[in-house]
């Protein structure tokens, strides 16, 4: 017969595995947590471009800081009748009110870029709805309209920044197309920065204030529309009502047969 003497050594060996295969439980557990919590949590993306079968490209400028180029490029814009979408910051607006209420006058869309170009992201809740409100309290009041859309400054987005767009009834737009303007390329190579990219549905990035923006624009808008493309502002190439965003950011009308069964199974899961 074998006898087994426990000293004080093993005791404390036996006890340090115990507790290290606790540890080693709860780490996992934890970690299947978190796994299933990021999996339930849908991914807000903004829109990027649009799903359509028509050949028409939205043209967007962002305007944050300077105004020198602005009237130039209004005139270029008037002299080939295209129409576009101009993205604003609220302090932009403060110092150049007259240049806000001339966008609107020549037809094209003036939206909201935040009211002081923060990193979106790294605010509040409470915050990010004052940069959406305050900016489109300061455009409407100058040219009686209401911004329907709204875009990220740098880009930066997150869940929050989404939902905060959505539940402002806003539209929260990217871009597709990026002509790299604020870069300062050639304008040859803002052109093939676009003209490289562009499909059907295609939202188009450049500034208000980038060097050779103003000599770019005629060659970008001629060789746009030579490969019969139309240019038109982000509210005439986004079809109106409830939609989902892929993977990509490409913007999908919900169906009516979709719309049913979503609302089914929310009803459900209630």
């Amino acid at each position: 017969m074998k006898l087994f003497i426990i000293t004080k050594q093993t005791i404390i060996c036996l006890t340090i595995c115990l507790f290290a295969a606790v540890l080693a439980g709860v780490i996992s557990l934890g970690a299947v947590a978190q796994t299933t919590q990021t999996a339930a949590e849908t991914r807000e993306i903004p829109i990027y471009c649009v799903d359509t079968q028509e050949k028409k490209v939205a043209l967007s400028f962002d305007a944050a800081w300077g105004n020198e180029q602005t009237e130039q490029l209004l005139n270029i814009l008037d002299k080939y009748n295209v129409k576009t979408t101009f993205f604003l910051v609220g302090e932009w607006v403060d110092k150049y009110p007259d240049s806000v209420k001339e966008i609107a006058k020549r037809g094209h869309d003036v939206e909201n870029h935040s009211n002081t170009h923060a990193y979106m992201t790294q605010l509040s809740e409470s915050d990010m709805d004052t940069e959406i409100n305050e900016c489109n309290k300061k455009i409407q009041d100058l040219t009686g309209n209401c911004p329907t859309l709204f875009r990220a400054p740098y880009g930066d987005y997150n869940n929050p920044v989404v939902k905060a767009v959505k539940e402002n009834d806003m539209y929260c737009i990217q871009w597709d197309v990026d002509s790299l303007d604020w870069k300062d390329p050639s304008p040859q190579q803002i052109v093939k920065n676009i003209t490289d990219k562009i499909e059907c549905g295609s939202i188009i990035l450049m500034h208000n204030g980038a060097t050779n923006t103003p000599e770019a624009l005629p060659i970008v808008i001629e060789s746009i529309q030579a490969e019969g493309y139309e240019i038109v502002p982000i509210s005439e190439i986004i079809p109106q009502g409830d939609y989902t965003t892929d993977a990509n950011g490409m913007m999908h009308i919900t169906t009516k047969e979709e719309s049913e069964s979503k609302a089914k199974t929310e009803t459900t899961s209630e």
